[in-house]
């Protein structure tokens, strides 16, 4: 089995990507939704992350609001850093699950993790290659902002992100998601086939 990091700056189209090698046939997972996963009530993070920052994070639902959250800690350095220690561990256990399931299910396969912060929180280390979705900064923000968030919340948090210049540093692949979507898709499928020769 091969494990593979994707990562990339804010909107840079990790998530296109990694759908496009769940197509070609890799097994994907987003550290994102396994942090959901463990901010859900009753899951393992629900009652540190309630303690610390209080029930008004809560929706009418019971569960943490994580745009309420996020309101809180992404102004405050120090605050998502609490949170991050809070929940990260628990997605690097639920990643370790994913890991054994695949090798179980087929141990020639690809196991991809996609995470937004992979070479910020030095996981990447953790993986036998490395690929790095890139695009514009004004790309970036652009898509941002399509989906609802504004320019000043784009900026902040690419002011947070390491430069995609010192990322490309760390990558085996890099995918430039600026042009169509034909475009991506061959420089995946490309990746794609390195990766497959990689296992031999």
């Amino acid at each position: 089995m091969l494990k593979v990091g994707l990562t990339g700056g804010l909107a840079s189209g990790k998530s296109y990507v990694s759908a496009l090698l769940e197509k070609l046939g890799c097994h994907v997972i987003q550290a994102d939704r396994l942090g959901h996963d463990a901010l859900r009530r009753g899951a393992e993070a629900f009652e540190d992350v309630l303690a610390e920052f209080g029930v008004e994070i809560l929706g009418d639902d019971g569960e943490i609001d994580r745009k309420v959250l996020g309101a809180i800690v992404f102004p405050a350095p120090e605050k998502l850093a609490k949170l991050n220690a809070l929940v990260h561990p628990h997605i690097f256990q639920r990643q370790q699950e994913f890991f054994q399931q695949v090798l179980r299910a087929d141990p020639e396969g690809i196991a991809v993790v996609e995470a937004a912060i992979m070479i910020e929180s030095g996981s990447h280390t953790g993986y036998d290659r490395l690929i790095l979705v890139v695009c514009p900064e004004d790309v970036q923000i652009r898509r941002f902002v399509e989906r609802g968030g504004t320019e000043a919340e784009a900026r902040d948090r690419l002011a947070r992100q390491l430069p995609l210049d010192e990322k490309r540093k760390f990558a085996d692949f890099v995918i430039d998601t600026s042009g169509t979507f034909e475009e991506t898709e061959k420089q995946v499928r490309d990746v794609y086939e390195h990766l497959k020769q990689g296992m031999g």
